[in-house]
Order: structure tokens, then C-alpha cells, then sequence
């Protein structure tokens, strides 16, 4: 019998091997449905694949999310805070702002090293760092040469003399601080306490943290006072201009101050202060003051500025008081805001600091502006007095040539051994350094590293003329050149501080500034009482045969310091006739003023116009806190109108080039940042001081915008002037090297920001990235996305009141130095203060308060300041207790 079809089919369908069904159901499938299947097969893949990246990339992400806001700090509940006393209780607002309530001093300073260890630890471990010269123990070989420079400073050697010398009572307060910072490092390690050392883990693993103590908190006043040290660069700048210029050019470059246009900031000294005179403070002299030589020439600045900043274009500061006789309230009113380089986060830290009960036991109820890292608030006010800073800009450095022999130097015709000292390197990722630090009874030696004080211990005198002809009693051996600075001597600024915070009048406000030698300080003050003053603080020099304008001769005795200015011999004012007081870094006292307090004071185009808007508000009266932080954001840019009106009888045959000086004559002077004549003006300018001062074959310095508004000034009112003739460009006469200039300057902008004049704004061109001051500037774009912000359009511009320095001839009109902080202080009511900073409060990159000050600042507008406790706990969002351990 035959086999069926069917069974045929059946026995070979039942005779098929499992394993492989699959590939013989799809080779006898249409290839439609074959294809069909092969492509979900291969989106199963696909999906597979994209779900396993998703998941990783989640993972990394939420990894990256963990180790970003590990180390964001608790701020409510109650944290346990081993060697506390009692409790301590801190209070934020919406702006992370502290304010620390506490039964006892040592508690009060304890837990400011808690929380400014919460908010801003990378910072003060950076800082400290950076004041002992062991950068290179964080970031390696890299940071060797500032690391030289600073261990040849000794900042931290000095500091540690400061701290053993401090009284019982203010070294209890900084190990207080010590001891609240190291409590919460205890809980804190590595990336717990910060980002930034997640990063520095991928470079520097070893890297621990070690604990606080008080010499890293007074080490960094020594950088505060380096950063302010005023008027180094300019003899840097003429000292290099003397090798090829005349002592009559120099003097064009280098005017004096106009005393017959701007103000001085002490007319007259206030004489018979009763209860005022504190015995404390800068030792005096008794040597009658030196009769003053006014040499135009100078010496060599070089370094560290990469991180610690240089005294930089638009470094300086505003601050004035208006007595009540002209304020709403019948009380004073008090305004300040220092230039300090921008820096993300800002140098300041908010906080107040308040005494549960103010007795004598526990007296401070202050609130303010501080760094992190030192106890106590540095500007600010307490319940009853107010008191700002700017810098004093007095000469408190000079440098002398010394001759040396082997390990001797030449003193008064004999040889003395040299002072030295070894300085080890522990370099992360490489091998130990050690260096030689050499010093004269005068400071160390810094001829010694290379650089700029090399090349003037190398030739000294080359290019001298009769004016500045070197000695003739010059000693045998080989030059070399050491550092005389205040800052070099141990001192007690690190007590004054508390004296301020302490402070309820005029007396205990000087007594304060006695004791505040460096840096070198004008003081503002306001009380409830009603009463305005002023007072120089510190430790200012009295020179011997020379003024410091120059390297001294280190041989001779007679070009020695003599000592310090008699406290009370210091300029002061107490409730001056005019009802105010402006400073802004100008000069201080008229010239008949008996001793030499220096000669490269700001040329005074701030105070002038503060003293002008002051005036008028004055004239309309009564004055408030509204004009005040009016006066505050005033963006006037001087030397734009003043070329506004030397072009004003020029018109260019290029039309293009034309519109910018269209655009000036009808410019109210402002530098506002959506300004279009703005940025011509500042464009202009720039091409201008290029053209007639650096695009030289003996170029001359850009450096210090407020003076070469003087020079141009005097310069457009003087055509027949050799300055205006430049070979190298091509140039010759007054009237072509301004064209030359607005033809260029149009062409620029053009290229900067298009053809469309409608464009043009000043902002932009001015705008500011807020960078950190370490990974910020790693190179490494991602890094630095971390922890850099901007850019963003501001307005203001160099000696303007609203004083957003930029460089001249740098090739970029962006902002990097600033108006670091804002306050205006009403003595009539506290709570109605204002204040704002550049950033924010915490330092902790992607935190909210990281730069959320920010917006604020960059539109002049200050935000509540509140005082009064029970106002600051209502308006409070964060509520910590630290208590005691148990």
C-alpha cells in the first residue's frame, strides 16, 4: 500500500530536531515576514544595548548628582558638636546668610568655624595653601614658582610670631574658630567636605586634609595685604621706563595728584578728640620726618599674581558718610564697596555674629562682611557704630639694592652674614624641592628667583641720567634686591578685628585702628549717636634720606625707615563742618601735611564725582539710603565725555567710522551696559592709549586708567606734545593720531559686534565670567563647566564709580576687577540697612546659593539687611542648633 502525502508530511514535521526548528520555520517563511522578524530580532538588540547605556548613564549621572551634593551642608535639625559649650543656634535667610546666636564668646567663634567650614571649606583650605606657599602639595610642580616666591615672603612664618604674640583672650577666640572648623572636618573628609576634592582626586589621590589651626586664619590677612599693597607696580613701571626715557617724560606719564581739582580726603585734621588717643599701636619715631625727593622712578614687581591676584586695574574702593544734618532720619548714613579682583566664589562671606545676652562677658552683636577662614566680621556694623574700609594707598613697600660679598652684605661699611633659612617642597606627584631664602636686616632677598627684581639686580642703574646718577660710595660684590614691607613684620591687625566688631564710639573705633597696621586702611565710621569720622590706621612709615620712590641703597644706614607716624599724628576727622566724608582710594591729607604718606594715591576721578553726586543729593535734600546706593551704581565714564568733546570739531571722510563719534555727541555719559556709544567710547579709548602709548619702540605702561586720564587730558590740551607724533604707526600731530584712533576704533567694534551700530552695547563687551580660582582655570572644558558661571553683560568700566576695571591694551574689555561688595548701613534704623555681594554665600558648585547674589549685583540693586533678631528669626528659612555632645 502507498504512503500518503499527508503522512509524508507528518512523519518529516514530526522528524524535525528542535534546535532547529527556528532557522527552518524562517527559511520557509515569505521573505517579507523574514525580514519583518529579523528586524525586531535586531531592534531587541538595539533596545537592549540603548536601555544598558541609559542605565549606566543614569548611574554616572546620579553618581555625579551624590558627589555634588554630598557636601552641601545640613542646615536645620541639630548637629552635635563635640567641646560646645551650650547651645548654638544659626539662622539662614533665602540667601544661606548665617547669623550665629551664642551663650559665650568661645561658642559664638566656634560655630562660625563650624559653618564658614560648611559653606566655604575648599576655599580656606586653598587659602591657607596659598599663604604657606604649598600649592604645589595640591596641584604639583606646577605651582613651584609661586610657591618660591611666597616661602621667600614668609607670610606664614610671620603669621605664626603674630599668633604667639596674640593676648589670651583674642588667641581663645581663633582657637575657638580652630576648634568649630575642625569639628566639622571630623565628619567631613575629601569629597564630603567639597567638590573640588573629587576633582583634585583624579589628580592628586594622597591628598588628606589636615586640621585648622590659628595660623592659617592670620596667614591670610598677609594675602589680603599683599593683594592690597598699592604702589609697587608703579615704581615696577618707572624703574623700566628710566632705562629708556627722560625724567621730563616720565613726568608727563607719571603727573602728580591734582590737588587744585579733586578732593582730598582729610582737608583738616581734626585736633583735641577727647578720650581718642590710644596709647596702643605703630610704634612712634622720633626722628623728625625727611624732607621729601620727588623722583619719578621706581623698581620691579613680578609674581604670585596668577592666584593671588596683582594690585590690578580698578583694585580700590569707595566709601562715604553723610552726617544726619542731611539724611531723612536725622541720623548718618554709610556706604561701602571694595574693588578686589572677581572670584567665584566671592572673597566675602556674610554673617552675623550675636551674643545672646551682650554683657562684658559676651559682647559681641555685629553683623557683616568676613572671610572665610577668619573669625570675626571685618566691615560691617554692630548695634551701635558702623565703620567701612577702602584702601589707604599709601607707600608701605620699598626695595633696596644691596651689595653682597659670599654669604655677607655691606652695612655701613662693614660686612654682615646674610640671614638664611631652607624651605622644603612636598610636590604632589613628584619629587621634594628645597631652596635657600636670603635676607638683609631690610627683608628677604628676592633678587634670588627670576624675574623682574633679577633683572634690576643685574643692571640697577643702566640708562640712568643725572636725576637718578647712582651713588658714588657703592661697596664692591654683586647687586641684589631686598623687600622692606610692613606686612613683613609680625603685627596685630588680627587683633583689631575684634576691637572694631567690639567698638560702640569714636574712641573705641580708634583705639581699634590703632592696632590695624596692615594693610594700610582709610577708616570710615558712623554711630547711632549721630557722629561721623575718619582715621588713617596703622603702620605708616617714616623714611630716612630717601622717599621710596626708588631702590634704596641697602649699604647706608641714612636710607633706612625711621619708624612709624605717632599714632596721633595720623590724619583724622570727627564730624567735619561739611557733614560728609568721601575716600576712594584719592589722596589723603593737602600737601603741606608734615610727613610722606607716598605718591601714587588714585588720581581721584571716583571721589570727585562721588563728592559732585553727594553735593547735589545734599542740594535737593534730604539724602536716603535710595541715594546712596544711587551714587553706588553711577556708571559716568569721565575720560569718554572728555574725548566726546575733543572730537567734536573732527568728522571723519569715512562714513562707516563716522557713526561711532555720531554716536558720542549725543551720549549722556554713562556706561550703561546696553549702551552703544559705551562701548565706542571704551573702544576708542583703548585704541587711542594703545596708539599714543604702548605701540611705541619704547612702549610705556598701560597700567592705572585714573592716571592716564590725567595724562591725555593734559595731553589734548597741549597739540605742540612729542606724544602725539608715533613713527612706528605712522603718525604725526594731534589731529591724525585722533582720527587714526576713531577710524580704528569703528573698524573693531565692527568685528566685535557687527556692522548694525544698533548692535553695539557696552555690556556684552564688558561681560563677566565668574570663575573659580582653582578648576575654574584647569583648562579642562568640562572641569571648568563645574564651577565657572557666565559670561553675563554688566556696565560700569575703570575709575568709575561703578568700578568694573578692565586692562587697556589686553585685546579684551572684559570685567575682572569689581565692586566685590555693596553696603549702605542706616545708623537711624539697622533693619533698614542693604547689602549684596558678587556670588553668594555658599562656595559649593550647583548649591543655590553658589551665585544667586549674583543678578542682584549686576544691577545695583542691595537686598534687605536685617538686624534686629527677632526679625532675622522670622525672616529665617534654615534653623540649626549645634549642641553640646552629650
Amino acid at each position: 500500500m502507498s504512503e500518503s502525502p499527508s503522512s509524508d508530511a507528518s512523519s518529516t514535521t514530526d522528524g524535525i530536531d528542535p534546535s532547529t526548528a527556528t532557522d527552518g520555520l524562517a527559511a520557509a517563511a515569505p521573505p517579507r515576514t523574514a525580514k519583518r522578524r529579523r528586524g525586531r530580532t535586531i531592534g531587541k538588540i538595539v533596545f537592549g544595548i540603548v536601555a544598558g547605556l541609559t542605565v549606566i548613564a543614569l548611574i554616572a549621572a546620579g553618581v555625579v548628582v551624590w558627589t555634588i551634593q554630598r557636601s552641601f551642608p545640613q542646615l536645620d535639625g541639630t548637629v552635635s558638636a563635640p567641646g560646645l559649650e551650650a547651645q548654638a543656634t544659626v539662622y539662614r535667610d533665602d540667601l544661606g546668610i548665617p547669623t550665629i546666636v551664642a551663650d559665650s564668646t568661645h561658642d559664638l567663634f566656634y560655630a562660625q568655624g563650624y559653618v564658614q567650614a560648611q559653606d566655604r571649606f575648599w576655599e580656606m583650605d586653598f587659602r591657607r595653601h596659598v599663604t604657606s606657599g604649598r600649592l604645589s602639595e595640591l596641584f604639583g610642580a606646577s605651582q613651584l614658582p609661586t610657591d618660591r616666591f611666597l616661602r621667600t615672603l614668609g607670610w606664614r612664618h610671620v603669621a605664626e610670631k603674630e599668633v604667639a604674640a596674640l593676648d589670651a583672650t583674642t588667641l581663645a577666640y581663633y582657637e575657638a574658630y580652630a576648634d568649630g572648623v575642625n569639628a566639622y572636618l571630623a565628619d567631613h573628609r575629601g569629597a564630603d567636605a567639597s567638590l573640588e576634592y573629587a576633582v583634585l582626586g583624579l589628580q592628586n589621590p594622597d591628598y588628606e586634609i589636615e586640621p585648622w589651626s590659628p595660623a592659617d586664619s592670620v596667614a591670610w590677612l598677609k594675602a589680603m595685604a599683599w593683594d592690597l599693597r598699592s604702589n609697587i607696580e608703579d615704581e615696577v613701571d618707572r624703574a623700566v621706563l628710566a632705562q629708556t626715557l627722560s625724567p621730563t617724560q616720565i613726568g608727563e606719564l607719571y603727573p602728580g595728584y591734582p590737588y587744585a581739582d579733586h578732593p582730598v580726603i582729610v582737608p583738616e585734621i581734626t585736633t583735641g578728640i577727647e578720650g581718642t588717643s590710644p596709647t596702643t599701636g605703630a610704634a612712634a619715631a622720633t626722628a623728625a620726618p625727611a624732607s621729601l625727593r620727588w623722583r619719578e622712578v621706581g623698581s620691579v614687581i613680578e609674581a604670585a599674581g596668577a592666584l593671588l591676584g596683582g594690585v590690578g586695574e580698578g583694585v580700590g574702593s569707595n566709601s562715604w558718610v553723610v552726617s544726619g544734618a542731611h539724611t531723612e532720619s536725622g541720623l548718618p548714613l554709610l556706604s561701602n564697596d571694595p574693588h578686589l579682583g572677581a572670584s567665584l566664589p566671592s572673597v566675602w562671606h556674610q554673617i552675623g555674629l550675636r551674643c545672646r545676652e551682650v554683657s562684658d562677658a559676651c559682647r559681641f552683636d555685629v553683623a557683616g562682611f568676613g572671610f572665610s577662614g577668619v573669625p570675626g566680621v571685618v566691615i560691617g556694623h554692630n548695634a551701635d557704630i558702623a565703620w567701612g574700609f577702602t584702601n589707604l594707598t599709601a607707600d608701605v613697600t620699598d626695595l633696596y639694592l644691596e651689595r653682597l660679598d659670599g654669604d655677607s652684605y655691606w652695612r655701613d661699611g662693614a660686612l654682615v652674614p646674610l640671614e638664611t633659612r631652607s624651605e622644603t617642597f612636598h610636590v604632589a606627584g613628584g619629587e621634594d624641592e628645597t631652596i635657600e631664602v636670603r635676607s638683609t636686616v631690610h627683608g628677604p632677598i628676592l633678587s634670588d628667583l627670576p624675574g623682574d627684581y633679577a633683572t634690576i639686580a643685574g643692571e640697577p642703574f643702566a640708562g640712568t641720567t643725572e636725576a637718578v646718577s647712582p651713588p658714588t660710595d657703592i661697596p664692591p660684590g654683586e647687586y641684589a634686591v631686598a623687600l622692606r614691607w610692613t606686612a613683613l613684620d609680625a603685627g596685630s591687625t588680627a587683633s583689631a578685628i575684634f576691637a572694631l566688631n567690639e567698638a560702640t564710639d569714636f574712641a573705641g573705633f580708634r583705639a581699634a585702628a590703632a592696632v590695624f597696621d596692615v594693610p594700610a586702611q582709610n577708616l570710615v565710621y558712623a554711630d547711632r549717636s549721630g557722629n561721623i569720622g575718619y582715621q588713617s590706621p596703622g603702620k605708616l612709615p617714616i623714611r630716612g634720606a630717601g622717599d621710596g620712590t626708588m631702590p634704596q641703597p641697602g649699604w647706608d644706614s641714612a636710607y633706612d625707615w625711621r619708624g612709624f607716624i605717632p599714632f596721633d599724628e595720623l590724619p583724622v576727622v570727627y564730624n567735619p563742618e561739611s557733614g560728609f566724608i568721601v575716600t576712594a582710594n584719592n589722596a589723603v591729607v593737602p600737601q603741606d601735611y608734615p610727613y610722606f604718606l607716598g605718591s601714587d594715591f588714585d588720581y581721584g576721578w571716583r571721589a570727585a564725582r562721588i563728592t559732585e553726586l553727594l553735593e547735589q543729593a545734599i542740594a535737593k535734600g534730604p539724602v536716603s539710603a535710595d541715594d546712596m546706593s544711587a551714587i553706588q551704581a553711577d556708571k559716568q565714564f569721565w575720560m569718554g565725555t572728555r574725548l566726546a568733546d575733543a572730537y567734536s570739531g573732527i568728522t571723519l571722510t569715512d562714513a562707516g567710522a563716522q557713526r561711532g563719534l555720531d554716536l558720542l555727541a549725543e551720549w549722556d555719559g554713562q556706561n550703561d551696559p546696553d549702551s552703544a556709544a559705551a562701548a565706542y567710547a571704551n573702544v576708542l579709548w583703548d585704541e587711542l592709549a594703545q596708539d599714543l602709548f604702548s605701540r611705541r619702540d619704547q612702549p610705556a605702561p598701560l597700567g592705572g586708567q585714573g592716571r592716564l586720564y590725567s595724562v591725555v587730558d593734559n595731553l589734548l590740551g597741549d597739540e605742540s606734545s612729542a606724544w602725539w607724533t608715533n613713527e612706528k604707526i605712522g603718525v604725526a600731530g594731534q589731529r591724525e593720531m585722533l582720527e587714526r584712533a576713531a577710524t580704528d576704533a569703528s573698524t573693531r567694534l565692527v568685528g566685535l559686534q557687527g556692522d548694525d551700530p544698533a548692535r553695539w552695547n557696552w555690556g556684552s563687551l564688558h561681560a563677566i565670567t565668574l570663575t573659580s580660582g582653582t578648576f575654574g582655570e584647569s583648562g579642562i572644558a568640562p572641569i571648568e563647566a563645574l564651577f565657572n558661571r557666565g559670561p553675563f553683560p554688566v556696565g560700569g568700566g575703570s575709575s568709575v564709580v561703578d568700578a568694573t576695571g578692565w586692562g587697556l591694551g589686553t585685546g579684551s574689555f572684559a570685567t575682572t576687577t569689581v565692586p566685590s561688595m555693596r553696603m549702605t548701613v542706616d545708623l537711624a534704623d539697622l533693619d533698614a540697612s542693604r547689602w549684596n555681594h558678587l556670588t553668594g554665600s555658599s562656595g559649593h558648585a550647583f548649591h543655590p546659593n553658589y551665585h544667586d547674589q549674583f543678578d542682584a549685583w549686576q544691577h545695583t540693586r542691595q537686598t534687605p539687611w536685617l538686624f534686629s533678631l527677632d526679625r532675622v528669626r522670622a525672616a529665617a528659612t534654615d534653623t540649626l542648633v549645634l549642641a553640646p555632645a552629650s
